[in-house]
Protein backbone atom coordinates (compact mmCIF):
# COMPACT_ATOMS: atom_id res chain seq x y z
CA UNK A 1 0.00 0.00 0.00
CA UNK A 2 1.14 3.21 -0.42
CA UNK A 3 -0.61 6.67 1.58
CA UNK A 4 -1.23 9.78 1.39
CA UNK A 5 -4.12 10.07 4.17
CA UNK A 6 -2.24 13.11 6.05
CA UNK A 7 0.85 14.70 6.08
CA UNK A 8 2.40 13.08 9.74
CA UNK A 9 2.17 9.65 8.90
CA UNK A 10 5.65 9.42 9.57
CA UNK A 11 8.24 10.19 12.13
CA UNK A 12 10.64 13.29 12.14
CA UNK A 13 13.18 14.04 8.95
CA UNK A 14 16.15 12.62 9.86
CA UNK A 15 18.57 15.43 10.18
CA UNK A 16 16.12 16.38 13.48
CA UNK A 17 16.52 12.61 14.33
CA UNK A 18 20.26 13.03 14.09
CA UNK A 19 20.40 16.50 16.21
CA UNK A 20 18.23 15.17 18.71
CA UNK A 21 20.66 11.76 18.69
CA UNK A 22 23.52 14.18 19.20
CA UNK A 23 22.17 16.24 22.17
CA UNK A 24 20.48 12.89 23.41
CA UNK A 25 23.10 12.74 26.42
CA UNK A 26 23.41 16.55 26.93
CA UNK A 27 22.41 17.37 30.45
CA UNK A 28 20.16 20.99 30.40
CA UNK A 29 17.46 23.01 32.64
CA UNK A 30 13.92 21.90 31.95
CA UNK A 31 10.94 23.93 30.77
CA UNK A 32 12.80 25.25 27.80
CA UNK A 33 15.37 27.33 29.61
CA UNK A 34 18.15 25.62 27.61
CA UNK A 35 20.65 27.28 24.79
CA UNK A 36 18.71 24.95 22.20
CA UNK A 37 15.50 26.39 22.61
CA UNK A 38 16.99 29.73 23.29
CA UNK A 39 18.76 29.66 19.62
CA UNK A 40 15.74 28.58 18.11
CA UNK A 41 13.53 31.26 19.15
CA UNK A 42 16.19 33.77 18.32
CA UNK A 43 16.02 31.52 14.68
CA UNK A 44 12.26 32.23 14.51
CA UNK A 45 12.53 35.66 15.25
CA UNK A 46 15.13 36.94 12.69
CA UNK A 47 12.92 34.82 10.16
CA UNK A 48 9.73 36.83 11.13
CA UNK A 49 11.48 40.33 11.27
CA UNK A 50 11.45 40.64 14.98
CA UNK A 51 13.58 41.19 18.04
CA UNK A 52 13.34 40.09 20.82
CA UNK A 53 11.48 42.98 22.56
CA UNK A 54 8.91 42.84 19.53
CA UNK A 55 7.86 39.30 19.53
CA UNK A 56 7.97 36.31 21.81
CA UNK A 57 8.26 32.52 20.96
CA UNK A 58 6.35 30.34 22.70
CA UNK A 59 7.03 25.81 22.50
CA UNK A 60 3.83 24.05 22.66
CA UNK A 61 3.18 20.57 21.82
CA UNK A 62 1.14 20.08 19.51
CA UNK A 63 -1.72 21.78 17.17
CA UNK A 64 -5.08 21.33 19.23
CA UNK A 65 -3.27 22.14 22.38
CA UNK A 66 -1.97 25.17 20.84
CA UNK A 67 -4.85 26.75 19.26
CA UNK A 68 -7.05 25.96 22.85
CA UNK A 69 -4.48 27.59 25.16
CA UNK A 70 -3.79 31.12 23.03
CA UNK A 71 -7.76 31.29 22.64
CA UNK A 72 -8.05 30.83 26.29
CA UNK A 73 -5.16 32.91 27.03
CA UNK A 74 -6.75 35.91 24.29
CA UNK A 75 -10.23 35.88 25.66
CA UNK A 76 -12.25 36.94 28.57
CA UNK A 77 -14.65 34.88 30.37
CA UNK A 78 -17.80 36.09 28.22
CA UNK A 79 -16.19 35.81 24.86
CA UNK A 80 -15.73 33.41 21.67
CA UNK A 81 -13.88 33.06 18.37
CA UNK A 82 -15.20 33.84 15.34
CA UNK A 83 -13.91 31.28 12.63
CA UNK A 84 -15.00 29.93 9.60
CA UNK A 85 -17.35 26.90 9.53
CA UNK A 86 -14.43 24.66 7.55
CA UNK A 87 -12.49 25.82 11.06
CA UNK A 88 -10.11 23.42 12.46
CA UNK A 89 -11.04 24.59 15.81
CA UNK A 90 -14.93 24.36 14.93
CA UNK A 91 -14.77 20.80 13.64
CA UNK A 92 -11.91 18.64 14.64
CA UNK A 93 -10.75 19.67 17.96
CA UNK A 94 -13.31 17.52 19.84
CA UNK A 95 -14.80 20.90 21.23
CA UNK A 96 -11.28 21.89 22.81
CA UNK A 97 -12.33 25.62 22.89
CA UNK A 98 -15.85 24.88 24.38
CA UNK A 99 -14.03 22.60 26.98
CA UNK A 100 -12.28 25.93 28.02
CA UNK A 101 -15.12 27.53 28.40
CA UNK A 102 -15.28 29.38 24.85
CA UNK A 103 -17.77 29.40 22.21
CA UNK A 104 -16.49 29.36 18.43
CA UNK A 105 -18.61 31.36 16.37
CA UNK A 106 -19.10 30.80 13.08
CA UNK A 107 -19.18 32.92 9.50
CA UNK A 108 -19.52 31.25 5.85
CA UNK A 109 -16.64 29.42 4.55
CA UNK A 110 -15.38 30.59 1.06
CA UNK A 111 -13.06 28.01 0.16
CA UNK A 112 -11.85 27.45 3.75
CA UNK A 113 -11.05 31.45 4.92
CA UNK A 114 -13.10 34.29 6.37
CA UNK A 115 -14.14 37.40 4.29
CA UNK A 116 -12.77 40.78 5.96
CA UNK A 117 -15.91 42.42 5.47
CA UNK A 118 -18.41 39.57 6.63
CA UNK A 119 -16.15 39.87 10.09
CA UNK A 120 -16.43 43.82 9.91
CA UNK A 121 -20.59 43.54 9.62
CA UNK A 122 -20.81 40.49 12.30
CA UNK A 123 -18.73 43.13 14.92
CA UNK A 124 -20.72 45.43 13.68
CA UNK A 125 -24.18 43.88 14.65
CA UNK A 126 -23.08 42.48 17.59
CA UNK A 127 -22.49 45.95 19.22
CA UNK A 128 -25.65 47.41 17.41
CA UNK A 129 -27.66 44.72 19.48
CA UNK A 130 -29.37 46.84 22.37
CA UNK A 131 -28.99 43.02 24.23
CA UNK A 132 -25.39 42.34 23.18
CA UNK A 133 -24.66 42.04 27.03
CA UNK A 134 -26.74 38.77 27.07
CA UNK A 135 -24.71 37.02 24.17
CA UNK A 136 -20.79 36.00 23.48
CA UNK A 137 -18.63 38.64 22.48
CA UNK A 138 -16.56 38.04 19.48
CA UNK A 139 -13.10 38.30 21.58
CA UNK A 140 -11.00 37.13 19.16
CA UNK A 141 -11.03 35.78 15.46
CA UNK A 142 -9.27 32.53 13.94
CA UNK A 143 -7.71 32.04 10.85
CA UNK A 144 -5.97 29.01 9.00
CA UNK A 145 -2.78 29.54 6.79
CA UNK A 146 -3.18 27.41 4.81
CA UNK A 147 -6.98 26.28 4.63
CA UNK A 148 -8.42 23.46 6.04
CA UNK A 149 -8.92 22.99 2.46
CA UNK A 150 -5.46 23.68 1.15
CA UNK A 151 -6.28 27.88 -0.10
CA UNK A 152 -4.25 30.68 0.81
CA UNK A 153 -4.92 34.38 1.86
CA UNK A 154 -3.63 36.73 -0.49
CA UNK A 155 -1.76 39.23 1.68
CA UNK A 156 -4.45 41.97 1.08
CA UNK A 157 -6.55 39.80 2.40
CA UNK A 158 -4.60 39.36 5.39
CA UNK A 159 -4.13 42.54 5.31
CA UNK A 160 -7.60 43.53 5.37
CA UNK A 161 -8.24 40.91 8.33
CA UNK A 162 -5.37 42.47 10.23
CA UNK A 163 -7.20 46.43 9.84
CA UNK A 164 -10.70 45.17 10.90
CA UNK A 165 -9.06 43.40 14.08
CA UNK A 166 -7.69 46.61 14.89
CA UNK A 167 -10.40 48.69 14.73
CA UNK A 168 -12.38 46.71 16.22
CA UNK A 169 -9.86 46.01 19.19
CA UNK A 170 -9.99 42.13 18.86
CA UNK A 171 -6.88 40.11 17.89
CA UNK A 172 -6.20 38.23 15.35
CA UNK A 173 -4.77 34.78 15.48
CA UNK A 174 -3.76 32.32 12.25
CA UNK A 175 -3.15 28.84 13.42
CA UNK A 176 -0.16 27.84 10.74
CA UNK A 177 0.17 23.72 11.64
CA UNK A 178 0.56 23.76 7.54
CA UNK A 179 2.53 27.06 7.29
CA UNK A 180 5.44 25.87 5.67
CA UNK A 181 3.39 24.75 2.55
CA UNK A 182 1.37 28.03 2.55
CA UNK A 183 5.49 29.92 2.26
CA UNK A 184 6.58 27.57 -0.38
CA UNK A 185 3.61 27.08 -2.71
CA UNK A 186 3.72 28.78 -6.00
CA UNK A 187 2.00 32.44 -6.20
CA UNK A 188 2.07 32.52 -2.56
CA UNK A 189 2.60 35.88 -1.54
CA UNK A 190 2.44 35.91 2.44
CA UNK A 191 5.66 35.78 4.12
CA UNK A 192 6.76 35.14 7.59
CA UNK A 193 7.69 38.94 7.68
CA UNK A 194 4.05 39.40 6.09
CA UNK A 195 2.47 37.25 9.26
CA UNK A 196 4.06 38.63 11.92
CA UNK A 197 2.94 42.40 10.77
CA UNK A 198 -0.15 41.03 10.58
CA UNK A 199 -1.48 38.88 13.32
CA UNK A 200 -0.99 39.56 17.15
CA UNK A 201 -0.24 35.76 17.42
CA UNK A 202 0.08 32.88 15.24
CA UNK A 203 2.23 29.38 15.21
CA UNK A 204 4.75 27.34 13.21
CA UNK A 205 3.69 24.44 12.45
CA UNK A 206 6.20 21.96 13.05
CA UNK A 207 4.16 18.50 13.88
CA UNK A 208 3.31 18.36 9.83
CA UNK A 209 6.27 19.82 8.52
CA UNK A 210 9.22 17.78 9.20
CA UNK A 211 9.39 17.66 13.49
CA UNK A 212 8.36 14.46 15.57
CA UNK A 213 5.83 17.02 17.41
CA UNK A 214 5.87 20.23 18.64
CA UNK A 215 4.78 24.42 17.53
CA UNK A 216 6.36 27.48 17.73
CA UNK A 217 3.73 29.93 18.84
CA UNK A 218 5.30 33.94 17.82
CA UNK A 219 3.40 36.27 19.77
CA UNK A 220 3.72 39.61 18.16
CA UNK A 221 1.74 41.83 20.86
CA UNK A 222 3.27 40.32 23.75
CA UNK A 223 0.67 42.29 26.13
CA UNK A 224 -1.82 40.11 24.85
CA UNK A 225 -0.47 36.73 26.62
CA UNK A 226 1.18 38.24 29.72
CA UNK A 227 0.81 34.55 31.76
CA UNK A 228 1.12 32.78 28.84
CA UNK A 229 3.71 29.98 30.23
CA UNK A 230 1.12 28.91 33.51
CA UNK A 231 -1.64 28.63 30.98
CA UNK A 232 0.36 26.94 28.86
CA UNK A 233 0.91 24.19 32.23
CA UNK A 234 -2.74 24.36 32.67
CA UNK A 235 -3.84 23.19 29.54
CA UNK A 236 -0.77 20.36 29.15
CA UNK A 237 0.89 21.84 26.79
CA UNK A 238 4.49 22.11 28.06
CA UNK A 239 6.95 19.73 28.13
CA UNK A 240 9.49 19.14 31.10
CA UNK A 241 11.98 18.37 28.36
CA UNK A 242 11.43 21.57 26.85
CA UNK A 243 14.75 21.50 24.68
CA UNK A 244 13.80 18.50 22.47
CA UNK A 245 11.34 20.65 20.81
CA UNK A 246 14.16 23.59 20.94
CA UNK A 247 16.32 21.27 19.12
CA UNK A 248 13.71 20.57 16.16
CA UNK A 249 13.10 24.19 15.43
CA UNK A 250 16.49 24.96 15.72
CA UNK A 251 17.27 22.23 13.31
CA UNK A 252 14.49 22.91 11.08
CA UNK A 253 15.40 26.60 11.26
CA UNK A 254 18.85 25.99 10.10
CA UNK A 255 20.17 25.98 6.55
CA UNK A 256 16.59 26.86 4.95
CA UNK A 257 15.21 23.13 5.70
CA UNK A 258 11.87 24.07 6.87
CA UNK A 259 11.30 25.19 3.57
CA UNK A 260 13.20 22.74 2.00
CA UNK A 261 10.77 19.79 3.12
CA UNK A 262 7.67 21.67 2.72
CA UNK A 263 8.48 22.41 -0.86
CA UNK A 264 9.06 18.86 -1.59
CA UNK A 265 5.65 18.28 -0.51
CA UNK A 266 4.48 21.06 -2.33
CA UNK A 267 6.28 19.49 -5.99
CA UNK A 268 4.39 16.07 -5.13
CA UNK A 269 1.44 17.37 -4.85
CA UNK A 270 1.14 19.57 -7.66
CA UNK A 271 2.07 16.06 -9.74
CA UNK A 272 -0.59 14.11 -8.39
CA UNK A 273 -3.11 17.19 -9.44
CA UNK A 274 -1.45 17.45 -12.90
CA UNK A 275 -2.22 13.64 -12.72
CA UNK A 276 -5.45 13.73 -11.93
CA UNK A 277 -6.37 16.33 -14.32
CA UNK A 278 -4.71 14.50 -17.24
CA UNK A 279 -7.34 11.85 -16.77
CA UNK A 280 -10.36 13.81 -16.82
CA UNK A 281 -10.99 14.23 -13.29
CA UNK A 282 -12.45 17.07 -11.19
CA UNK A 283 -9.96 19.45 -9.26
CA UNK A 284 -13.07 20.37 -6.58
CA UNK A 285 -10.55 22.96 -4.87
CA UNK A 286 -7.25 24.28 -6.84
CA UNK A 287 -5.15 24.07 -3.91
CA UNK A 288 -1.41 25.14 -4.60
CA UNK A 289 -0.33 23.69 -1.44
CA UNK A 290 0.12 19.33 -0.22
CA UNK A 291 -3.86 19.23 0.02
CA UNK A 292 -5.31 17.76 -2.95
CA UNK A 293 -9.58 17.48 -3.45
CA UNK A 294 -10.86 15.78 -6.74
CA UNK A 295 -14.20 14.32 -7.44
CA UNK A 296 -14.27 10.72 -8.69
CA UNK A 297 -16.70 7.53 -9.60
CA UNK A 298 -17.30 5.31 -7.01
CA UNK A 299 -16.11 2.66 -8.64
CA UNK A 300 -12.62 4.67 -9.15
CA UNK A 301 -12.33 5.29 -5.55
CA UNK A 302 -13.34 1.17 -4.72
CA UNK A 303 -10.11 0.43 -7.24
CA UNK A 304 -7.57 3.23 -5.99
CA UNK A 305 -8.77 1.51 -2.26
CA UNK A 306 -7.07 -1.38 -3.14
CA UNK A 307 -3.32 0.17 -3.46
CA UNK A 308 -3.35 3.26 -1.66
CA UNK A 309 -4.75 4.86 1.23
CA UNK A 310 -6.36 8.42 1.51
CA UNK A 311 -9.32 10.04 3.24
CA UNK A 312 -12.73 10.33 2.06
CA UNK A 313 -14.78 13.56 2.18
CA UNK A 314 -18.21 12.60 1.32
CA UNK A 315 -20.52 11.69 -1.43
CA UNK A 316 -21.18 13.73 -4.32
CA UNK A 317 -24.64 12.15 -5.67
CA UNK A 318 -24.84 8.48 -5.53
CA UNK A 319 -22.16 7.96 -8.00
CA UNK A 320 -19.55 10.27 -7.04
CA UNK A 321 -17.61 11.02 -3.98
CA UNK A 322 -14.78 13.64 -2.94
CA UNK A 323 -11.86 12.44 -1.76
CA UNK A 324 -8.53 14.14 0.02
CA UNK A 325 -4.69 13.14 -0.90
CA UNK A 326 -2.27 14.74 1.02
CA UNK A 327 1.78 14.69 0.73
CA UNK A 328 4.10 15.44 2.96
CA UNK A 329 7.97 16.27 3.89
CA UNK A 330 8.40 12.66 3.25
CA UNK A 331 6.59 11.79 0.37
CA UNK A 332 8.52 9.54 -1.97
CA UNK A 333 8.58 10.36 -5.55
CA UNK A 334 8.04 6.94 -6.69
CA UNK A 335 4.94 6.45 -4.26
CA UNK A 336 3.55 9.63 -6.81
CA UNK A 337 4.70 7.73 -9.82
CA UNK A 338 2.81 4.50 -8.72
CA UNK A 339 -0.34 6.53 -7.98
CA UNK A 340 -0.44 8.25 -11.00
CA UNK A 341 0.09 4.55 -12.67
CA UNK A 342 -2.90 3.56 -11.40
CA UNK A 343 -5.28 6.42 -11.85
Amino acid sequence: MIHFDCDYMEGAHPEVMQRLMETNLEQTSGYGNDAHTDRARRLILEACGLTPEQGRVHFLVGGTQTNATVIDGLLRRHEGVLAAETAHINVHESGAIEASGHKVLTLPSHNGKLLAAEVEAYIRAFYRDDTYEHMVAPGAVYISHPTELGTLYTLSELQDLSRVCREAGIPLYVDGARLGYGLVAEGAGVTLKDLARCADVFYVGGTKVGALFGEAVVVTRPELLPHFFPLIKQHGALLAKGRLLGVQFETLFSDGLYERLARHAVEQAQRIKQAFREKGYEVVIDSPTNQQFFRLPNEVVDRLLREVTFEYWGPRGERESVVRFVTSWATREADVTRLISLL
